[in-house]
């Protein structure tokens, strides 16, 4: 009985399948890709540029991608200094822009003043107090307005209010 039992599992053990140690990719990793993810990276379509069907171009480009990051972080000096170099060409473009336009605009002010000067020398002082008093009463609300906050407001209100009332 007992050479028939260990007969039994001797037999049972050699007709079971061995269970494989080590992957392997064709016969276990591949199958699975051509039914799960081909349909949208395989050779017909590559959503994101991700391919699974051609493990030979994989490589080449993994190769390709870690030289470039290799050089990369080898060059690192280079690449700072071709970036500054960079960032000081554009800022001496914009200064130059800048300059050109501030002189521009110095320029097409100092004409304007010296027309309004040329246009007020003809004019008698009557008439430039006149015309500086009718501009000084438009502004002095609007300059007021804007730089009065409301508890200075409150202040200059409660002071009249007491020299009016100290007078009587």
């Amino acid at each position: 009985m007992k050479a028939t039992f260990l007969l039994l599992v001797v037999v049972a053990a050699l007709a079971t399948p061995a269970v494989a140690t080590e992957l392997d990719f064709a016969r276990d990793i591949q199958p699975l890709l051509a039914r799960r993810c081909y349909a949208c990276h395989g050779p017909d379509t590559q959503e994101g540029g991700l391919r699974l069907d051609d493990a030979a171009a994989a490589k080449v480009n993994a190769d390709s991608d870690a030289k470039n990051i290799r050089a990369a972080l080898g060059d690192i000096a280079g690449e700072r200094a071709r970036m500054l170099a960079e960032a000081d060409t554009q800022a001496a473009a914009v200064l130059t822009e800048g300059r050109t336009r501030i002189i521009a605009e110095v320029a097409e002010l100092e004409a304007k003043a010296e027309t309004d000067l040329s246009a007020a020398r003809g004019r008698s002082s009557d008439e430039l107090r006149a015309e500086i008093s009718m501009l000084a009463a438009l502004a002095t609300p609007v300059v007021v307005e804007a730089t009065l906050t409301d508890q200075t407001k409150n202040d200059l209100i409660e002071a009249f209010i007491t020299s009016v009332g100290a007078a009587r």
